[in-house]
């Protein structure tokens, strides 16, 4: 006779073998696993100040975009989740369409980058990656990608110089920090920020990854690892899940005084939204992005709530503003099959009508 939830002996023992075969063909599978990493394009460096470095993507034909389109990620991980591997890969897929792909790599900050400032990552490595390119290409302005954290840079960066950046797109960039489904800007509300900067110096990246984790601790921390079972007799999908695995893990400290800064004007003082960013000594005001802009944000994104960048559209001055809702998780937009197919062409054909 069936239990309540249909469990039976049969079905009992059937899971155990099942379970016992997956373990046994994983002990094969691991022996013949290659080592894995991230980023699958080639690339070339073009311009460094210091540990940060601007790479050009090098496809298999020449681009054909007027206009070169600048990669600013967040600082809490590198950035090549946007270049994961072969099949999934948002600048691979660009790369084919035509565009001119560079990205900025912000390195590996030490004790020497602790007073590090965002005028720092934003003027003058940003900045600077921007103006080599507007150089380089005999360009007034070039095209802006802003992710995440890299998104605020490029929206604080946009107000700042609107005249540098002829399109701007965003994707799961954080806008309104104080959304009430804002888990992580919830946590940071009654930290003493000071306090926490003053004793750790720059921010571990062990201790940015465990909050980052907790956000979900069962589907993160067990759910994910018990689901390996499944794939032990894939080579393929196992070496899939290493290399998602080794870029989580391969996370940079944070600058110690730009965390501060950032903490304090974006998470608790909701700057975008109430006042209050300054950028060295200049106020940012998103009235001034007044360039085209593509908001894309992910409908089931943890760290980003969909409302948190759709407040985007009711606070910058710009004209021509466009929405791309994303079917998918904060990671899942870069790597997922479904990302491949929609969001490179999406970026590529919204830039195509504006950059003639």
């Amino acid at each position: 006779m069936n239990g309540p939830l249909d469990i039976t002996a049969d079905k009992l023992a059937q899971e155990a073998i099942t379970l016992q075969q997956k373990l046994g063909a994983g002990l094969n599978t691991l022996r013949e696993v290659d080592d894995v990493d991230y980023g699958a394009t080639k690339r070339q460096e073009v311009w460094r100040d210091g540990k940060v470095v601007l790479y050009r993507f090098i496809g298999d034909k020449a681009p054909t975009a007027p206009i070169p389109l600048l990669i600013s990620y967040a600082l809490v991980n590198r950035p090549y989740m946007v270049d994961l591997q072969d099949d999934k890969s948002i600048v691979r897929n660009l790369l084919a369409k035509g565009e001119d792909v560079y990205i900025i790599d912000w390195g590996y900050p030490d004790r020497s980058d602790r007073f590090l400032t965002l005028e720092d990552y934003i003027e003058r490595f940003l900045g600077g990656a921007i103006d080599h390119l507007r150089r380089t290409h005999d360009l007034d302005a070039i095209n802006l990608l802003g992710i995440c954290q890299g998104g605020a840079f490029s929206l604080c960066y946009c107000a700042l110089h609107p005249d540098k950046i002829r399109n701007l797109i965003t994707m799961v960039t954080p806008v309104d920090f104080h959304t009430d489904d804002n888990m992580l800007s919830n946590w940071t509300q009654d930290i003493d920020v000071d306090l926490f900067v003053d004793t750790l110096g720059n921010v571990p990246a062990d201790l940015m990854n465990y909050c980052y984790l907790m956000l979900k601790p069962f589907r993160l921390n067990l759910q994910k690892y018990v689901g390996l079972v499944d794939i032990l007799d894939d080579k393929a999908a196992i070496e899939d899940f290493l290399r998602m695995e080794k870029w989580i893990f391969d996370s940079p400290d944070q600058a110690g005084e730009a965390f501060r800064q950032f903490i304090k004007q974006f998470y608790q003082g909701n700057g975008f939204v109430n006042g209050g960013i300054t950028i060295g000594e200049r106020d940012v005001h998103l009235g001034l992005v007044e360039m085209p802009v593509l908001n894309i944000f992910a409908e089931q994104d943890h760290l980003v709530p969909p409302a948190s960048s759709r407040a985007l559209k009711g606070l910058i001055g710009s004209d021509d503003y466009s929405e791309l809702s994303f079917r998918g998780g904060h990671i899942g937009i870069y790597v997922s099959g479904r990302a491949q197919k929609e969001v490179p062409s999406a970026i590529h054909e919204w830039l195509a009508q504006r950059s003639r």
